[in-house]
């Protein structure tokens, strides 16, 4: 019998050449050739994309170029190289003394390659220390402190035993991060002022970090409030803005916090109206890519960074759903990736009901989310989200 595999991830081509019985060195030679990539480069010289070419041609692998730019008719154009591992390392070391940007390409493409096979990361938070690897996905709960939150769970006027009670069951349920977050970010969202975030939020964090054994993280874009947040147990802040406050980075560089860097189209206020991409997961990814620097130069620590593509912040469905798709592309950033799904409009557009009734549609996509590389889910529902993992994982890591 003969099989054709699909097979992406370079444990589980190792564990077959085990199962073969390969030599040990015969693995560590032919594994590099058994992992291929699809490597899409952008506006590159006619001459430099030509130099690829040829160099890929020598090497058994290939790069497809516009037409006109054989021709010269063009002056510019992207490139699409096909190759194995291997091939794409012994490339690397022919372009590093090449001119017409032949050795920066050299320099991106060893960069990009080593971000995109990395598969474990820790984030170091003190007292926690989340390990993040192929194959496991963390679950955040959401807990909404706020009167108009759009998934219909807004907790606003609730008292403060409640509040914490809800939060430790969604730990008990499988939670291995608590979000909190007093001023909502649902489409037409209006803001709060600073004092009353403050008082919604400060208060519960204060009694939580004491009685849950999981990190709290802060849901703001206000210094003052992840200020506060951190002085009182949070351990991570989640930035809708993607740090475009200065300040915020500062801050968080100063407290040695971790920080998870959103992508947002707009402002809540207007950010769904029609908003348009050229290319939506190359501008995703560029501007993640730019905010990762912007914060490692503020004196972030680059391992304290999970970077977030934003669903539903500034992207129609049909964004949403690409996004979902093709998460394995925010491999090339290096980051832990997290996905926030849960209730959101995009899933009514799919089933055509309210956000209390979209807990299917949930599972469904976070379900998806992990197996395409998402190493945490911000949900709501965290009892069904964990179920629904737990089984998908024994598939995986059969």
């Amino acid at each position: 019998m003969i099989s054709v595999l699909e097979i992406s991830n370079s444990q589980d081509i190792k564990q077959i050449m085990q199962d073969i019985k390969v030599d040990n060195y015969g693995i560590k030679i032919m594994l590099p050739k058994a992992i291929t990539h699809l490597i899409r480069i952008n506006s590159v010289s006619c001459i430099t994309a030509n130099i690829l070419k040829q160099e890929m041609l020598s090497l058994g692998g290939d790069v497809a170029v516009a037409r006109d730019a054989l021709t010269g008719r063009i002056k510019r154009t992207d490139c699409l190289a096909m190759g194995n591992l291997s091939q794409f390392n012994r490339l690397n070391k022919k372009l590093k003394k090449q001119p017409f940007g032949l050795n920066e390409i050299s320099r991106n493409l060893e960069q990009t390659l080593g971000n995109y096979q990395k598969d474990r990361f820790c984030l170091d938070l003190g007292k926690f220390k989340l390990r993040f690897r192929t194959g496991k996905t963390y679950i955040m709960g959401v807990v909404n402190l706020t009167p108009d939150s759009f998934s219909q769970d807004g907790l606003y006027g609730q008292n403060l035993n409640y509040i914490v009670d809800y939060a430790e069951q969604m730990v008990k349920d499988g939670a291995d991060i608590i979000d909190l977050g007093g001023e909502s970010s649902r489409p037409g969202a209006k803001p709060v002022s600073l004092k009353e975030e403050l008082s919604r939020t400060i208060p519960v964090i204060k009694i939580l970090a004491k009685k849950i054994k999981v990190p709290i993280s802060i849901d703001t874009y206000k210094p003052q409030v992840a200020r506060q947040a951190l002085d009182n147990g949070a351990n991570i802040v989640n930035d809708i803005t993607g740090l475009k406050n200065p300040k915020m980075a500062k801050l968080i560089a100063k407290y040695r916090a971790g920080v998870i860097i959103m992508h947002m189209q707009g402002e809540p206020a207007t950010m769904q109206n029609k908003p348009v991409y050229k290319n939506l997961i190359t501008e995703i990814i560029g501007s993640l890519d730019k905010a990762i620097n912007q914060a490692v130069s503020n004196g972030i620590e680059k391992e304290k960074i999970i970077i977030d593509p934003g669903l539903g912040f500034g992207k129609t469905k049909e964004h949403n759903l690409e996004i979902l798709n093709n998460l394995h592309e925010f491999k090339v950033l290096g980051r832990p990736l997290l996905v926030g799904p849960s209730r959101k409009s995009f899933l009514s557009k799919i089933l055509n009901l309210g956000p209390g009734m979209r807990i299917f549609g949930t599972v469904s996509a976070c379900v998806l989310a992990a197996k395409n590389g998402a190493h945490i889910v911000r949900v709501h529902d965290v009892k069904e989200v964990k179920q629904a993992l737990k089984v998908s994982e024994a598939i995986n890591n059969i």
